[in-house]
């Protein structure tokens, strides 16, 4: 197939190795070049602009920061998207959002399938990843044949519409920021009631937290949070789409999400979003 994937963050670099390794034809563009040129030294072709990447493509697969983005992008792009043409979003996005891009992308003779993944980049380069899809039935199946590339089969949910699959993703990004916020509670309860920070993640780890503390308990420990796996920008970004689309309050995020934007301001939003646990 020939695919065109915009966008080249940490999570698109790790998709596009996928694409070629399956033998599909994939033209990559991004807005600072050096992704482009690392992705163009993997096999892709390397455009110059988004429309380049576009013309011709039977999929276009878009992973980019946000919403704004994507209209940036792509619904003001002035695209030259190919009639029939599926259109994968990976971006999260809110529910309304993805509303908004397939109706555009209806006028526009071309199917939107929203497909955003749950995971880092290790279980994405290991193919790892959960995938949520959703779209008209036709379009989900094609692609579907894209995104199974980086899922784990076990992981690979079908949703009824591009909105659904907003929502989920949004629900599995809360999981996570909350169940974070439950490990660095945990650890200053424990600090306090004079456990180490050992024995409380040894506890944590037969509790329900024991995922989140095996994935961020060594970083958060060591105070090391520059191997960034998912940006505190990005989930910043998530929680503010999360409090915009419930229409019940949700406090933990609303914490979580200050903490997030706090570390934001202090230019540490390229840092991975454990960074909240250092004490400011």
């Amino acid at each position: 197939m020939n695919i065109a994937f915009l966008g080249l963050g940490r999570m698109g670099r790790e998709l596009v190795p996928h694409l070629i390794d399956a033998g599909h034809r994939v033209t990559v563009w991004n807005r600072s070049p050096e992704p482009a040129q690392s992705m163009g030294r993997r096999g892709a072709r390397v455009a110059a602009t988004a429309a380049e990447a576009v013309d011709g493509a039977e999929a276009v697969v878009s992973a980019l920061f946000g919403p704004d983005a994507v209209r940036e992008v792509i619904v003001d792009g002035a695209l030259p998207f190919a009639s029939g043409a599926v259109w994968i979003d990976v971006t999260t996005v809110s529910p309304a959002d993805a509303d908004a891009f397939s109706a555009w992308a209806a006028d526009a003779g071309v199917s939107y399938v929203h497909s955003p993944v749950i995971g880092s980049l290790a279980p994405a380069r290991a193919a790892a990843l959960g995938v949520l899809i959703g779209g008209e039935h036709d379009a989900a199946r094609t692609a579907r044949t894209v995104v199974a590339l980086w899922a784990d089969p076990n992981k690979l949910r079908m949703l009824d519409t591009p909105a659904q699959a907003a929502t989920g993703k949004l629900v599995a990004n809360l999981a996570l920021a909350v169940s974070f916020e439950g490990l660095v509670e945990a650890l200053r309860l424990g600090e306090s009631g004079g456990l180490s920070t050992s024995q409380v993640l040894d506890t944590l780890g037969i509790t329900a937290l024991a995922p989140i503390a095996a994935m961020k308990g060594g970083p958060v420990v060591a105070g090391d949070f520059d191997d960034t796996q998912f940006s505190a920008a990005l989930l910043a970004k998530d929680t503010r789409l999360m409090l915009a689309t419930s229409h019940e309050p949700l406090p933990a995020v609303a914490l979580v999400s200050a903490a997030l934007e706090d570390a934001v301001d202090a230019g540490d939003g390229e840092k991975d979003f454990s960074v909240i646990a250092r004490p400011r």
